[in-house]
């Protein structure tokens, strides 16, 4: 793919705000094809608010005006072109030594509706995504219905806590799997976890369901799966197998999976672009099984899973293909 050597879509040189935590891989990837563009850039992970983050606003009748400054970077609120909202740490203040946890909670809810107030209401900013349509958009709940809405083949489902429905639902379509809504939290000790979909056998369906929410789906018949990352109008799609034939290629060894380019057909591309227009997005990254009983050039082969508002996509083979996408995305000035 050929690449700009310069920005000509920016040429009033309007910051590009990167908002995210500093050990993050993948932003890095965007902001070096950032810089290939000449663009300029001002990181700042908001929940760094202290001597080391200093910001100021005033309200005028065009809007807040002031700037952002950090360390090595500053920036006014009103040069701030577009927004590249990625993974900010918590708003959890451990800077604050010596303070009771009453005030640190008091003061991390400040910041946030603060300076977080301040950097998701950027006038005729572009977002990718902006926070508040991400948010929306992690509903798994409102993934499959929109889905669902659009066209795009979805597995036969159900959510529930009633052992008696999730029996019946087995009965009718089983296989079933189960998934969670979330990833697990980080346990007492700090350890990372994961839960991944899983084949279920009905007869260990007991009345513990009735605790807690559950997803279950209709296994279906595949070849393999598909992460399909869209970013604008771009779309870039990787068949993915795992050589163990896993249920869930996240379990396992993600230098081992087998990726091949995949290609999208027209019908699916513009479902993918319906489906993001819907909550506000412009980037997503979609979970698809590819169906074994179908032609591989029918859409309905593809079946929705999930998409991930803020989903990762620095280990695919074509990361730098998508990373120019992101910048280019960026560069493009102010949203419509």
């Amino acid at each position: 793919m050929r690449r700009p050597t310069t920005n000509p879509t920016d040429p009033v040189g309007r910051a590009v705000l990167v908002v995210t935590s500093l050990e993050d891989v993948t932003a890095d990837l965007v902001i070096e094809e950032l810089n290939s563009l000449g663009a300029r850039i001002v990181r700042v992970d908001p929940a760094d608010i202290g001597p080391e983050l200093t910001f100021g606003a005033t309200l005028g009748p065009g809007g807040w005006t002031g700037s952002l400054t950090t360390p090595s970077r500053a920036a006014a609120f009103e040069e701030i072109g577009a927004v590249y909202y990625r993974r900010p740490n918590p708003w959890q203040m451990p800077q604050l030594h010596g303070a009771d946890n009453r005030t640190r909670v008091f003061a991390a809810a400040e910041a946030k509706h603060g300076l977080g107030g301040l950097l998701t209401n950027i006038p005729g900013c572009r977002y990718v995504n902006h926070p508040a349509a991400a948010a929306r958009a992690e509903f798994k709940t409102a993934q499959l219905q929109t889905a669902v809405r659009i066209g795009l083949p979805v597995p036969p489902t159900l959510i529930t806590n009633d052992v008696g429905r999730a029996r019946a639902f087995a009965e009718e379509h089983g296989p079933v799997v189960y998934k969670p809504f979330r990833g697990l939290p980080v346990s007492d000790d700090g350890q990372a976890g994961a839960i991944w979909a899983q084949r279920i056998d009905p007869q260990t369906l007991d009345e513990s369901i009735a605790w807690t929410a559950h997803l279950f789906q209709a296994e279906v018949p595949m070849t393999a799966d598909a992460r399909i990352t869209v970013v604008g109008r771009e779309v870039f799609a990787q068949q993915i197998c795992a050589p163990d034939g896993a249920l869930d290629w996240r379990r396992g060894d993600w230098d081992a999976l087998e990726h091949q380019p995949l290609t999208v057909p027209p019908a699916v591309a513009e479902m993918l672009f319906t489906y993001l227009d819907a909550f506000g997005l412009v980037f997503g990254c979609f979970d698809f099984v590819l169906r074994e009983d179908l032609p591989q050039d029918a859409p309905e082969r593809f079946t929705f899973i999930e998409c991930n508002p803020g989903g990762q996509w620095g280990w695919l083979p074509d990361s730098t293909d998508i990373a120019m996408a992101f910048a280019r995305l960026l560069t493009e000035g102010p949203r419509p």
